[in-house]
């Protein structure tokens, strides 16, 4: 009888870890989300909530123009922020944990932008504000269950505003957006920050 070859142990040993590190990073969260960077999404929110009622009623293809504006920069503020963080403290930005995060959040972006659209032919603006928030609530707080225990929170919040403002007069939805989009993300940005490395 031939004798069988026998496995090196160093290629056992590279394969229990390989085994061991994809559990791991699949039972990860997502721990890159920028605390920093949701400052800056405040703080440009606020800015973008001051120009926008300037034009809400002589000019609203300008409003709606600078809240989608500001809706492109929070999101590569965010990604941005993310992947400095990521490097920071040496995770993979599009780990699984991350992919998770992303798979979550992307439908309620997609529904916003379909709402948006048939909101806004149909001439029911003074819903958006309301819908906007509620969706991203929707989409922070069920990509938060793979993230940091304040990220749900932090989208319940949302989920909140957005309820009041679909209640209120329509002339306050620029407050509402910048109450959340601005004060939410400064609040939650300044904890994640503290609490959760940057």
């Amino acid at each position: 009888m031939a004798a069988r070859n026998p496995v090196p142990l160093h290629s056992q040993a590279f394969d229990h870890l390989q085994y061991i590190r994809r559990t791991m990073e699949g039972a990860a969260s997502f721990t890159a989300v920028p605390g920093a960077g949701g400052v800056l999404m405040g703080a440009t929110a606020l800015a973008a909530g001051a120009l926008a009622h300037r034009s809400a009623g002589a000019a609203p293809d300008r409003w709606l123009a600078v809240w989608l504006a500001e809706g492109l920069l929070a999101l590569v503020l965010g990604v941005f922020f993310a992947y400095r963080k990521a490097r920071r403290i040496r995770v993979e930005l599009f780990s699984r944990p991350a992919r998770k995060f992303i798979l979550a959040f992307a439908p309620s972006l997609l529904a916003g932008a379909a709402l948006t659209a048939a909101l806004w032919k149909s001439g029911q603006t003074g819903l958006l504000a309301g819908c906007w928030l509620l969706l991203y609530g929707a989409g922070i707080s069920a990509a938060g269950a793979f993230s940091v225990p304040v990220v749900p929170v932090m989208g319940t919040c949302f989920l909140a505003l957005g309820s009041a403002a679909l209640f209120s007069p329509p002339s306050w939805g620029d407050a509402w957006l910048a109450g959340g989009f601005g004060g939410l993300h400064i609040i939650f940005g300044i904890l994640i920050a503290r609490k959760h490395g940057g």
